[in-house]
């Protein structure tokens, strides 16, 4: 049974959220003190960690910044903010995916499972490596080498850039990713993938405004110039 660390400071909420996930199958424990997760992390070794964006000790987006270095579970962010900007920081500091509260709790179920199992499925993917130019992936390491430097990638960042790499010289097409990378249907609004592509341009020196390793194709997706990286 995959274990869950549900980090959230309303008692009532919290016990309600643990009630559910149990009855499908979940081990969870409670955590509603931001600034004590981290040793909680460490002690309880949680698959997947829901984290709520306000807490006391320290939020969220703290938090995300405490554990991120060593801890590699997905970490699924709770929101009562709608902004934009909220969305964007949370990915920004290592947030595999977000839900916006009042959630839904069949919802929240769902994104639990798409992220455990495409973080199943990384763990289960052959050793493979991929080299353009300067550009080194290896994908059992999860690391991307350009240049001989190690370049410091999330794991969506990751994922999404390998799944370009793999594809490239095509278009890959903005609702392929979503299935994929995010795990479920892009609904015309979310900002995800845009968010994580300007992530790995900053980081593999691509030109923001005139992008030429990582193009974008309007209307349809993004494409990765393999001969770009020399």
């Amino acid at each position: 049974m995959a274990k869950i660390l549900l980090v959230e400071d309303d008692l009532r909420l919290a016990t309600l959220v643990q009630s559910f996930l149990v009855q499908h199958g979940f081990v969870v424990e409670l955590q509603s003190q931001g600034d004590a997760v981290a040793e909680h992390c460490r002690q309880f070794q949680p698959d997947l960690i829901v984290l709520d964006l306000m807490l006391p000790g320290l939020d969220g987006f703290g938090v995300c910044r405490q554990i991120r270095p060593w801890y590699k579970g997905p970490v699924l962010m709770l929101t009562a903010k709608q902004s934009d900007i909220d969305q964007v920081l949370g990915l920004e500091l290592g947030a595999d995916d977000y839900v916006i509260k009042p959630v839904e709790p069949r919802v929240l179920v769902a994104r639990i499972n798409a992220l455990l199992r495409r973080s199943q499925s990384n763990q289960k993917q052959e050793q493979q490596e991929l080299q353009f130019g300067h550009l080194q992936l290896k994908q059992r390491a999860r690391e991307a080498w350009y240049h001989n430097e190690r370049v410091e990638l999330t794991s969506y960042e990751f994922d999404l850039l390998w799944m370009l790499a793999k594809h490239a010289g095509q278009t890959v097409k903005r609702e392929a990713i979503h299935q994929q990378i995010i795990g479920r249907e892009y609904d015309g609004l979310d900002r995800t993938v845009d968010v994580r592509i300007s992530h790995l341009r900053r980081k593999l020196g691509d030109n923001a405004e005139t992008p030429f390793k990582i193009k974008t194709v309007w209307g349809k997706g993004y494409l990765f110039v393999a001969d770009a990286w020399h």
